[in-house]
């Protein structure tokens, strides 16, 4: 059963054409929320206002912010949840994608907030980072997304510390999720038991859940996991 949250307000999500990200914008729509979707591709967005934007193109990112906010006059929350991964050893995986990874996972989260700084502090708003069991527990062959997603949640951790009583900063820590994400690995790198893998719509209602805490009250770190997930611990 679904969580019944109060209306979420104005939500910017990263990543939203897809993925978690679209579960996100359905859990933020039916709480009565009004949701902007950035993504790469928004061919598929219908149920938000939609702006095509790379998060790893800080201008590109400055000026859509700040497009949504002008027209939603304002914002409540961002839910960063654009991300990509490169799978391999170190001296296998190219220069250019290793360092892809680390400008949307990590400089593309840290510019979207960046950007919606003012308007949640405005707004006493919130900050949702999605981070992954691989920023607390590394693993080989993603020295790429291990050092991105540990950059968010010590971005998100030193960011919640510098804007203590004046907006709010979760980090969500998913294990594993059913979603297209794997797709474009080779076999080795696809997770081999679909059913250990939890639903986006899960993490899009945990995400609420923080959203919807009252004033005073912050949910710094969440971890959600499938029951026989073992990415984590």
């Amino acid at each position: 059963m679904s969580l019944q949250l109060s209306n979420p307000g104005r939500v910017l999500v990263t990543g939203g054409g897809s993925g978690l990200g679209a579960a996100v914008v359905r859990a933020v729509t039916d709480a009565g929320g009004t949701a902007v979707v950035l993504d790469r591709n928004i061919s598929t967005v219908s149920a938000a206002k939609a702006i095509e934007v790379d998060v790893a193109d800080r201008a590109a990112v400055e000026a859509a912010v700040r497009g949504a906010a002008e027209s939603l006059g304002g914002l409540d929350a961002v839910v960063t949840a654009a991300g990509i991964d490169r799978c391999g050893r170190l001296e296998d995986v190219a220069a250019e994608e290793w360092e892809k990874v680390i400008g949307v996972n990590l400089l593309g989260t840290v510019s979207v907030v960046r950007a919606a700084l003012p308007y949640l502090l405005e707004s006493h708003g919130r900050a949702v980072t999605v981070a992954s069991s691989l920023g607390i527990k590394a693993v080989s062959d993603a020295t790429a997304y291990c050092a991105s997603k540990f950059g968010v949640v010590g971005f998100s951790r030193a960011l919640a510390a510098e804007t203590r009583g004046r907006m709010g900063v979760t980090t969500m820590i998913p294990s594993g999720m059913k979603t297209n994400f794997f797709d474009d690995r080779t076999e080795q790198y696809k997770p081999q038991d679909d059913s250990r893998l939890n639903d986006p719509m899960r993490v899009a209602e945990a995400i609420l859940f923080a959203l919807h805490q009252p004033r005073g009250c912050e949910i710094r770190e969440m971890v959600i996991c499938h029951e026989e997930e073992d990415s984590w611990p």
